[in-house]
């Protein structure tokens, strides 16, 4: 839905099924981990910071075209906005991929925080012979 006040500013309302969505995160305790992903020839390269994260609390899966991001916080983390504090336990987040990649090849790495995953494009071409 779209509204425009006084001030023609575009203001948008948020669906109740998407403040479910962050609802559920909070009453969850889940973070959101920041991320990043980049697009190189033969790969993609996702970024995630886990701060507060041991390596062995770090679960990657795909489905689909999707690859999801959980873990466990080695310590409670607590936030407070507007009085009200909210206690944190687990990031988790998924992200959807394009179809043109090679799950069988992924592969990641977590080092001071920062968990790295690259997942290579598959190859779609055939080599043709030259005579």
């Amino acid at each position: 839905m779209k509204t425009t006040n006084e001030d023609n500013l575009d203001i948008r309302t948020i669906q109740p099924s998407i403040i479910s969505l962050f609802n559920d995160d909070v009453t969850s305790h889940i973070l959101s981990p920041l991320s990043c992903i980049r697009e190189f020839g033969a790969y993609w390269l996702l970024e995630f910071d886990l701060p507060l994260v041991n390596k062995k609390d770090i679960k990657v899966t795909f489905d689909k075209n999707a690859i999801s991001v959980e873990a466990k916080l080695r310590e409670i983390y607590s936030e407070k906005k507007l009085g009200i504090t909210t206690k944190f336990q687990y990031f988790k987040k998924t992200i959807s991929l394009p179809e043109n990649i090679n799950k069988n090849k992924t592969s990641a790495k977590f080092e001071n925080g920062r968990l790295k995953i690259t997942i290579p494009k598959k190859i779609s071409g055939q080599k043709i012979k030259i005579d």
